[in-house]
């Protein structure tokens, strides 16, 4: 997405190029512009791709905002790729928050959306509600996420009532991968009817967008087009309104099986297994440290 000057820039929205959604000079504006909710509605109206990554501490976040990316999901996979944890079930509402405030603080522009780990809005309306506020006061995230599309419904509407944006995420979730029988891709033959009810429950929720993981792309498309609400994929295809990628698949840091839906842009796990090895090497041998490198 690209990045939005004031709603009282009247001459500059006329002015604005068509590639820009927000209606605004921005490219050329002192200083990135905070992505907004509204942004996102933008962006599908427009046809723009709205891009989303993972996020789990200020280093990462602050490159990746850097780069423009338009949101960062701190997201329990935090369990996997933090914490050591073999799914995300472990994973608590008191670990997420300081990697939450840790993103949030490290950003000028991207849109920061904390997800709502397992046991923390199941048991109804008030609980999800106390898990966001939770986050929203104690993080400076800007939107929360939870799983679920009709058995959630309830939930996502309290939260959306107080006044805090939800992304809804629906196909594939993650922390029911027991009662779904493993990561099993949703919405396929008569499955399509049940993922196409969640997409219009959490629409009517109040959810401002909706993840749609590994689900077939005809499915997602049909999705996409049903709702008003921006789609965003993991593993959806190529029809949503944006994709969202674990960070550490997305660079190579992760080891072993990486989802089909995948593509490395890098091999992170390489470089420092490298560097990590020169470096062992050079302290072995005498090499490090030199002169250079001592007071």
């Amino acid at each position: 997405m690209s990045e939005h000057a004031s709603n009282d820039a009247a001459s500059d929205s006329a002015n604005a190029p068509a590639e820009n959604p927000y209606g605004g000079a921005a490219k050329t504006a002192p200083g990135p512009k905070r992505v907004r909710t509204r942004h996102f509605q933008n962006a599908k109206r427009e046809g723009i791709k709205i891009t989303g990554l993972t996020s789990y501490d200020a280093l990462t976040a602050r490159i990746f905002d850097e780069a423009g990316i338009d949101f960062l999901l701190v997201g329990d996979s935090a369990a996997n790729n933090v914490l050591g944890y073999e799914t995300t079930l472990p994973v608590t509402l008191d670990e997420l928050i300081p990697l939450t405030r840790a993103v949030a603080g490290a950003v000028q522009r991207a849109f920061v959306v904390a997800d709502m780990p397992f046991g923390s809005y199941e048991n109804g309306p008030d609980e999800a509600l106390r898990t966001a506020i939770r986050f929203m006061k104690e993080t400076g995230a800007h939107a929360v996420k939870l799983e679920g599309g009709e058995r959630s419904h309830k939930q996502i509407r309290r939260v959306v009532g107080a006044g805090i944006p939800v992304m809804a995420h629906i196909g594939y979730t993650p922390q029911s991968e027991h009662g779904l029988g493993g990561h099993i891709i949703q919405g396929r033959g008569e499955g399509i009817k049940q993922l196409l009810a969640d997409a219009e429950a959490v629409q009517d929720a109040g959810a401002f967008a909706v993840v749609l993981e590994m689900v077939p792309a005809d499915a997602a498309r049909q999705v996409t087009e049903l709702l008003e609400i921006p789609t965003i994929s993991v593993g959806g295809g190529p029809h949503c309104d944006g994709q969202l990628l674990v960070w550490t698949d997305w660079a190579g840091l992760t080891t072993g099986r990486i989802p089909k839906f995948v593509k490395q842009y890098a091999n992170l796990a390489g470089v420092l297994r490298e560097a990590a090895t020169a470096w062992r090497a050079d302290v072995a041998s005498g090499a490090y440290p030199t002169e250079e490198h001592s007071y």
